[in-house]
């Protein structure tokens, strides 16, 4: 790419990195700022993306840099699915946000990656405190479920499955749906007792480094333990992160990859197997819908070559009768604002803004139930997108969710209740955890 004189002193890093992107492929058809909901956000000194990208191409680097507009990009990728030559614009915004100070990284993310990087989690949570948190919770669900508990690093478990550090330290219970799941499936499985994040921040604010290190750890793990598949964590930044940073240590040693499995193909799979059985008439009633989440979508098929589509949408048709599409869906579909770290940053007026066509899609089709598959986008759709706009009646539910409450969970025989108490008990007397005890957060 040839580069402007004004661009002749730029760090010689920065445009090795610029360099992978030849803008002068751009046509300025605008197509990509047409396709942005971020397009006309408040506070965005009137940047779009067709016009960040001729700044880029004219050298002005250090200014898209230094303005909201990296910070602003969700990450969706409609931008790249409507270039007509494909410019890759999520990774282009991807690199600028790396190359802010990290003191300067907006809202909680860098402090979020340091806390994950030190303790094992987002959040700073301490061991003790998981552990405790985790030995109650499955004690109080152990009444509704005889026998059950949450196994922590069980050696040969089939499944692995990380926990999301805000359900750990406030959304207790939305851990049971899959808890519940893995109870009726008679699944082996396991969490660990450290480095447990689901969600990598790093991917948010952009540090390659620590998304690495990330990756790392849950490779390790797996082959330390010897389990035999994750489950990809279940929001973007978790699955499409984690699908990141191992991507790099495969190529550095092929030896690093493992063996993972998709929530939507988890789920079908026990469907399936009949592993567990599902009751559709709890949920009648009610009109569901399906929410396509950029980075479970358009942005895994885009950069790993398979998104999830019609898995999602044969699981919720196992679970109700009444489903309805949102206007547009799949490929086409439109972020709900909250990606790319944006529901933590301190941006709530301008991540509003970019969910408004997603409050007219559900406000058109008319379901009484938005079903998701991300914890981000759940928490844009229930708590930031009513706030903003009127009428929100609906729910919104995780797929997971939507599944556990149809459940019809065969009773343990006493004999197996029996052998997973003693194996409850003598994990927890290992890790020095009494469950009745108090939790403090």
């Amino acid at each position: 790419m040839n580069y402007p004189p004004n661009s002749r002193c730029m760090d010689p890093e920065l445009r090795s990195l610029l360099d992978q992107y030849d803008f002068s492929e751009c046509m300025v058809c605008g197509a990509c700022s047409a396709g942005c909901p971020t397009s006309g956000a408040p506070e965005l000194d009137g940047l779009d993306t067709r016009k960040v990208l001729r700044l880029l191409a004219n050298g002005l680097v250090d200014e898209v840099i230094e303005s909201r507009f990296p910070w602003l990009c969700t990450g969706c990728g409609r931008c790249a699915s409507n270039c007509p030559h494909n410019i890759d614009v999520p990774a282009i915004m991807a690199h600028l946000r790396s190359r802010r100070n990290r003191d300067s990284v907006p809202g909680s993310l860098h402090k979020g990656v340091l806390n994950n990087l030190k303790t094992g989690n987002n959040l700073g949570i301490t061991q003790e405190e998981y552990l405790q948190g985790m030995a109650e919770l499955g004690q109080e669900l152990s009444e509704e479920l005889p026998g059950f508990y949450v196994p922590v690093d069980r050696d040969g478990a089939k499944t692995l499955f990380f926990p999301n550090s805000k359900e750990v330290y406030g959304d207790f219970e939305d851990q049971f749906w899959w808890w519940q799941i893995f109870y009726a499936a008679r699944e082996s499985w396991t969490v660990p007792s450290e480095n447990w994040e689901a969600v990598d921040w790093a991917l948010f604010s952009a540090n390659p480094d620590a998304n690495r290190e990330f990756a790392r750890r849950k490779i390790d793990y797996v082959k330390k333990h010897n389990i035999g598949r994750l489950i990809m964590p279940d929001c973007g930044g978790g699955s499409y992160g984690f699908r990141k940073g191992m991507e790099t240590l495969v190529k550095e040693d092929p030896a690093n990859a493992i063996n993972f499995i998709y929530l939507y193909d988890y789920l079908m799979e026990i469907i399936k197997e009949g592993r567990i059985t599902l009751d559709k008439s709890v949920h009648a009633g009610k009109t569901f819908t399906f929410h396509d989440s950029c980075k479970h979508g358009r942005e895994l098929e885009r950069n790993f070559g398979k998104g999830y589509f019609d898995e999602p949408r044969w699981i919720i048709q196992q679970c109700v009768d009444n489903f309805v599409e949102l206007t547009p869906n799949r490929h086409q579909n439109y972020c709900c604002g909250a990606g790319g770290g944006l529901w933590p940053m301190p941006y709530e007026e301008q991540s509003a803004w970019h969910g408004r066509y997603k409050y007219e899609q559900i406000q058109q089709s008319k379901a009484n139930v938005i079903v998701v598959g991300c914890s981000n986008c759940r928490d844009q759709i229930m708590k930031r997108l009513p706030k903003y706009f009127d009428g929100c009646t609906y729910e919104v539910k995780y797929i997971w969710q939507l599944v556990a409450e149809a459940l019809v969970i065969t009773p343990w025989s006493q004999e197996r209740i029996e052998k997973a108490e003693a194996e409850a008990k003598a994990q927890w007397d290992h890790f020095g955890i009494t469950p009745e005890g108090d939790v403090d957060w």
